[in-house]
């Protein structure tokens, strides 16, 4: 409601022949989302968050309560932050029990407490959490689905920035023990989008020949390095808008650009509750099966070099990353080599990727 209230009150300041003001109003809007310092650093973020996390936990509705507590942190000068924030469950299939002991959550904090903090122009983070408390694999697993969105801002800042922190969660009520966990905190689409200067666009269906080519082009080939078919850029399910596992930045009058997120049911990643759609037509999740529609093959050839610009910077972020155990950074970068030997490989790319394309009318 916000997104839209804002552009409803640049157009209104537009048609009464005030458009210097309007541009004004976009521009620190811009200037905001530009400049969040949240984002502005990749070093690990120590939080304390005091909640009520034994009856948060409990409330697994997508319409769940928030309840009040307390985010705290340590500046650059050493001194203590304490900011009032209202935390909630989120999510879809993670907010299942039966998937996550520890779901996602939403914290919301109080908007004129933040300035000058490293929070300034948040409201609501969207946090995703460790989900298994005593299995160290999902702890890795949240590593991992963080540095899959790191490394898709190597490819493009039309992506969605992260924050990884280690957060002590405290339960308020004394029923649960304190634990410390990695997890990241992830861009709203509607500050992404106001970097650009453009609005989340919100309809049920976008069809790929309206969408900015290049861009899905690079989606669609980035799934595949990743071995994710749980998306869907074109359409969503009845009465949602579009689209699934993406969102769709933009004007209506163009560009439209699509971006993922919810990585959790990759290959790379390969969690034990990810399984393949039967109609992807592989067996396990980890198995390759290029999701992406069909085009001539000249218009992969700028994106697939694109890829191997920056597939060095691709992998240090992997190699560089704290907490990563060994075994998992191997075990991800040989799946990213098998990615770049099919694209490299003129025969390969066109038996895995041009052959098994998607034909979508």
């Amino acid at each position: 409601m916000k997104r839209w209230c804002t552009v409803l009150a640049v157009t209104l300041l537009a048609a009464s022949g005030l458009e210097a003001q309007a541009d004004a109003a976009v521009d620190s809007l811009r200037g905001v989302s530009e400049t969040a310092p949240l984002f502005a650093s990749h070093d690990v973020l120590e939080l304390r968050i005091e909640a009520p996390f034994n009856t948060i936990l409990k409330d697994r509705d997508q319409e769940s309560e928030y309840h009040p507590g307390t985010l705290s942190y340590v500046d650059e000068s050493g001194d203590s932050v304490v900011l009032d924030v209202r935390v909630r469950t989120r999510g879809k299939f993670r907010l299942q029990k039966r998937t996550c002991g520890f779901p996602n959550l939403h914290v919301n904090f109080r908007r004129q407490q933040v300035e000058n903090t490293v929070f300034a122009g948040q409201n609501r983070l969207s946090i995703v959490a460790h989900c298994q408390d005593t299995k160290s694999e999902y702890e890795q697993f949240t590593l991992q689905e963080y540095l899959i969105y790191r490394t898709f801002n190597q490819l493009t800042d039309k992506s969605v920035r992260v924050r990884l922190t280690r957060a002590t969660y405290i339960d308020t009520e004394a029923k649960r023990d304190s634990l410390t966990k990695y997890m990241f905190i992830l861009e709203s689409f509607d500050m992404l989008a106001t970097r650009h200067g453009w609005e989340v666009i919100e309809v049920p269906v976008v069809p790929p020949d309206q969408q900015h080519a290049p861009s899905l082009l690079l989606f669609e080939v980035f799934q595949f390095l990743i071995g994710n078919t749980d998306w869907s850029a074109f359409q969503a399910a009845a009465g949602a808008s579009c689209c699934h596992n993406a969102k769709l930045i933009g004007t209506m009058a163009g560009p439209v650009i699509p971006v993922p997120y919810d990585f959790d049911w990759s290959g790379v990643i390969s969690a034990p509750y990810a399984k393949p759609d039967p109609k992807v037509g592989v067996s396990r999740v980890r198995d390759r099966r290029y999701w992406g529609i069909c085009r001539p093959p000249e218009e992969f050839e700028p994106v697939f070099a694109l890829f191997n610009d920056r597939r060095d910077a691709i992998y240090e972020i992997w190699r560089e990353q704290e907490g990563l155990e060994e075994r998992r950074l191997d075990r991800t970068l040989e799946y990213f080599d098998e990615f770049y030997e099919i694209i490299n490989d003129s025969r390969k790319a066109k038996r895995e990727i041009l052959l098994k394309c998607r034909q979508v009318p």
